[in-house]
């Protein structure tokens, strides 16, 4: 009985972390797209999902900091955005799609699609197969028909 219950238990914790992951459209918004264009300030390298943080400058000259959520880590390395390439201080465009709640207070949140350096390299930085647009960032993804 005793392992029964040690097997149902370990069972139960295995599934948490999975309820940490979520399709696009549970968070994100494909009619709210951006452009944010800035500086990189702190890049988190987690699982399920890294998370980029980017500072801009705004119309009113104060400045504003987006979490910009990208695939996973593993993901990330593979297409060449290394710890290297992705660190503070780096000047990058991101486009993606807004928060479904619009809120910036105390930080804007959006989803990364790609990611445009200053030599012009740019590269996909989303998760694939989550719902996000076709919008033909993800080069795995096939074309629209």
């Amino acid at each position: 009985m005793r392992t029964l219950a040690s097997m149902a238990l370990v069972t139960a914790l295995a599934a948490l972390p999975a309820s940490a992951h979520h399709a696009f459209s549970a968070e994100f918004d494909a009619d709210l797209p951006i452009r944010i264009e800035g500086t990189i300030t702190q890049v988190d390298w987690i699982n399920p999902h890294a998370w980029v943080h980017v500072e801009i400058t705004r119309e009113d000259g104060e400045s504003e900091t987006w979490m910009l959520e990208a695939g996973t880590p593993n993901t990330l390395l593979r297409r060449g955005l290394t710890r290297t390439v992705l660190q503070p201080g780096i000047d990058v465009i991101v486009r993606g799609y807004q928060s479904k709640d619009r809120k910036c207070n105390p930080i804007c949140k959006g989803s990364g699609r790609d990611i445009t350096f200053a030599d012009g390299r740019s590269i996909f930085m989303g998760s694939s197969g989550t719902g996000a647009p076709r919008d033909g960032a993800d080069p795995t993804e096939p074309p629209r028909e």
